[in-house]
């Protein structure tokens, strides 16, 4: 993924309704969910839902269909993989990240520790 394109759809995410909107997709599975049951789960008006789930759809993040006289809209896996990817492409400093850290615990990076910084902790 280029760079510009990552930022494109950091961009789309940064507004807290496409925010909201892209993670009731993304808990909805791949089958998506109709445009007015996003629309009443979040409660947003249709002029404003249809305008973000536009956006979200220009840049890559969801696609629609039409079943019957509904509109379903859905996360697009691939894309978000790819994003996901391109964020932590370099994680830990290329090496591989441990399982996430529990709840409740602090820091993010669950890098393994290397072995001098072991030998010091014992």
């Amino acid at each position: 993924m280029e760079t510009l394109n990552a930022a494109e759809l950091l961009a789309a995410l940064g507004h807290d309704s496409r925010l909201s909107i892209y993670r009731l997709l993304v808990q909805a599975g791949p089958q998506g969910m109709p445009a007015g049951a996003i629309g009443e789960r979040l409660a947003l008006p249709a002029p404003t839902l249809s305008f973000h789930l536009a956006h979200l759809s220009r840049v890559g993040l969801a696609s629609k269909r039409q079943e019957g006289r509904f509109v379903i809209y859905a996360a697009d896996y691939p894309v978000m993989d790819e994003l996901l990817g391109f964020l932590t492409a370099n994680c830990c400093g290329g090496n591989p990240c441990l399982p996430a850290a529990p709840a409740g615990a602090t820091g993010t990076c669950r890098a393994p520790r290397n072995r001098s910084t072991q030998e010091q902790d014992a």
